[in-house]
């Protein structure tokens, strides 16, 4: 009988043993599984179909500008509203407007660049009166290219500054210079709590869409050059500019990343040809791109790691090469005669970058 009790208390004594074990490496394996999520690349993954999206219907959003109302100028198919940018390993939060409004309180945020800036601009300004449609706003445009939303119950703005190339072009036709080495506008800039820049779409403009004539760079003055070369030397003046005069302790500086065109279907397509976006109605599926990295992306992630304290780089570059279906096309402001691979449809990919930026900014 003796030898029976002992017999049990050992099987006891193992059976918690066991236990033991198991919740240690359950524990370990949360703990890896928090650790993956921490050091996660949102900006790596894939568009998954969603049927809960788009985040907002664009008739709801009443100042949306034609050239990106896909929907309201004539695009039949619907498919390219409800992809969701899922990143690999881990989730990212769904934006939240009143979150993002009660935050933002106070507060400044401005989006500084081209036209893919203003199309980010114009997403968020939709996200947030979708979120809050009875609240009262205000928008005024300027003639320096300085476009302002507010929503005065929350003292909260979001402002889209139009400066295409960051630093400064000077003089009048046929004498128009850009200063690769100077930025005198950036004096708007400090009166921002959160920045978020853009620059490229414009760098590769020739002929009458080309606006300077020169370019001149410390003390040598070229009627032209590399517009990589030149690029990199101004989004390098830019990143000296911010560690310079941007207390990074009060306000938050971004780089949107750069986004593509879809222009070239070989860029993405096995059978190669001459396509562009136009009839394109799904994503290239899975985390990968034909074509490779963009090398503005590249040039931008090395600037930014020269910086004494460096931008958050929105790495929007991969997520958005994916989205050969989701620009405005023939549906766009040029129609059929000029049709638009460049900019996006509202609703769609920019406010996905907005998402992650809303992440970014509150819950990293």
């Amino acid at each position: 009988m003796m030898r029976g009790a002992a017999s049990t208390e050992v099987v006891a004594v193992m059976v918690m043993m066991v236990a033991v074990l198991n919740q240690l490496e359950s524990a370990a394996a949360n703990d890896s599984l928090s650790s993956n999520k921490s050091f996660c690349n949102i900006y790596r993954g894939s568009w998954v179909y969603d049927n809960s999206y788009p985040l907002y219907d664009s008739k709801s959003c009443p100042f949306i500008e034609r050239q990106f109302n896909c929907k309201s100028n004539g695009r039949p198919d619907q498919d390219y509203l409800k992809y969701r940018w899922q990143p690999s390993g881990c989730n990212v939060i769904r934006f939240n407007g009143l979150d993002f409004l009660e935050r933002l309180k106070g507060k400044k945020l401005m989006f500084v660049g081209d036209s893919l800036s203003l199309n980010q601009w114009q997403s968020l300004t939709c996200l947030l009166h979708n979120a809050s449609p009875k609240a009262k706003f205000t928008i005024t445009r300027s003639p320096s290219g300085l476009s302002v939303f507010s929503f005065p119950a929350y003292n909260a703005t979001i402002m889209f500054s139009r400066n295409a190339f960051l630093v400064d072009i000077v003089g009048a036709p046929p004498k128009r210079v850009m200063k690769l080495d100077s930025i005198s506008t950036g004096s708007l800039w400090k009166t921002a709590d959160v920045l978020v820049f853009d620059s490229w779409h414009w760098w590769l403009h020739t002929g009458r869409k080309q606006p300077w004539d020169a370019v001149e760079y410390g003390n040598v003055t070229v009627r032209d050059m590399d517009r990589l070369v030149a690029y990199e030397k101004a989004i390098r003046t830019w990143g000296m500019w911010i560690d310079q005069n941007i207390d990074h302790y009060k306000t938050k500086v971004f780089f949107q990343g750069v986004s593509p065109d879809h222009a070239r279907s070989k860029d993405w397509s096995k059978q190669g040809g001459n396509g562009s976006c136009i009839g394109e109605t799904k994503p290239v599926m899975g985390s990968n791109y034909p074509a490779g990295p963009h090398p503005a992306e590249m040039v931008v992630e090395k600037v930014i790691k020269t910086m004494k304290h460096p931008a958050r780089l929105m790495d929007v570059t991969l997520m958005s090469q994916l989205r050969k279906d989701g620009h405005p096309s023939v549906y766009g402001f040029g129609g059929h005669k000029n049709p638009d691979c460049s900019h996006w449809c509202l609703a769609g990919v920019p406010d996905s970058w907005n998402q992650l930026l809303y992440s970014e900014l509150f819950h990293s």
